[in-house]
C-alpha cells in the first residue's frame, strides 16, 4: 500500500513560513521609521472605512496618518480616504480574500515611512482568511458591528482570539436592532479572555476617545 503526502498542509505551511519572515521585515521597517501599524479586520459592512474616515478627519494634524487599503476589486475605499488628506493607496487583491505580508511589502515603497505615525492596514473584509497572516502590525484591530449579532465572536474563534482589541461599531443603531452588548461581550470574552473592548459609533462620535488612544498607542 503506497502512501500519500498531506501535500495541502505540507504546501500551506510553507506560505505562513514564507508570510511570517516577510512580516517580519515589514515589522523592523515599521520600528525603524517610528510607525505604529494598525490590522482592521472585519467582516464586509462593519464599519472599517466609516471608522477611518472619521480617524482621519478627527486626528488630522495630531498625527501624520496614512492607509494601505485592501480589496478584491475597485480602489473605492482608496478614493474615500484620501478625500480626508491622507494618502491611502489601494492593493487590489484580485480573488485572494485577505492580504498577506508581501502584499504589504510591495505597497510600502509608496509611503514616506518616516514622515508617518501611523499606517493603518485595512484588511479585505473577511473572519477567516485574514486570521492566519501576520502583515507586520503593531496592533490587530477585529471589528464587529451591532447590526452583525452578538454570536459572530463564536463562529469566528480564531480571528477574535488573534485580536489586540476588538471594536464593536455602529453603536449608534444597537436599540433599533436589539443588540444584547451584555451577550455580545461575554462571547469575545470566551473567544479572547481579557481583550480590551471598545463600543462606538463613528457616526455620533461616541466612544472615540478610547479608540484614538488605542491608535495612539496610549492604550493596549
Amino acid at each position: 500500500m503506497t502512501t500519500t503526502t498531506p501535500r495541502i498542509v505540507t504546501v500551506r505551511q510553507k506560505i505562513l513560513k514564507a508570510n511570517d519572515l516577510t512580516a517580519a521585515e515589514n515589522r523592523s521597517a515599521f520600528a525603524a521609521a517610528g510607525v505604529r501599524a494598525i490590522n482592521l479586520v472585519s467582516s464586509p459592512g462593519a464599519g472599517k472605512t466609516a471608522l477611518l474616515e472619521r480617524t482621519l478627519r478627527d486626528l488630522a494634524g495630531t498625527r501624520r496618518m496614512a492607509v494601505a487599503v485592501g480589496d478584491l476589486a475597485t480602489e473605492n475605499d482608496a478614493a474615500r480616504l484620501r478625500q480626508w488628506g491622507a494618502q491611502a493607496e489601494q492593493i487590489v487583491t484580485g480573488t485572494v480574500c485577505h492580504l498577506d505580508a508581501a502584499m504589504v511589502q510591495g505597497v510600502l515603497p509608496r509611503f514616506d515611512l518616516a514622515g508617518l505615525d501611523v499606517l493603518f492596514l485595512e484588511n479585505v473584509g473577511n473572519l477567516v482568511c485574514p486570521s492566519s497572516y501576520d502583515l507586520g502590525e503593531a496592533a490587530r484591530a477585529v471589528l464587529i458591528s451591532t447590526t452583525e449579532g452578538e454570536d459572530k465572536p463564536l463562529k469566528y474563534p480564531t480571528m477574535f482570539n488573534t485580536a489586540d482589541v476588538v471594536v464593536i461599531t455602529k453603536g449608534d443603531l444597537a436599540e433599533a436592532v436589539e443588540f444584547d452588548r451584555d451577550l455580545c461581550r461575554e462571547n469575545i470574552g470566551r473567544a479572547r479572555p481579557g481583550v480590551p473592548i471598545i463600543e462606538l459609533s463613528s457616526k455620533k462620535g461616541s466612544g472615540l476617545d478610547e479608540w484614538y488612544a488605542f491608535v495612539q498607542g496610549d492604550r493596549t
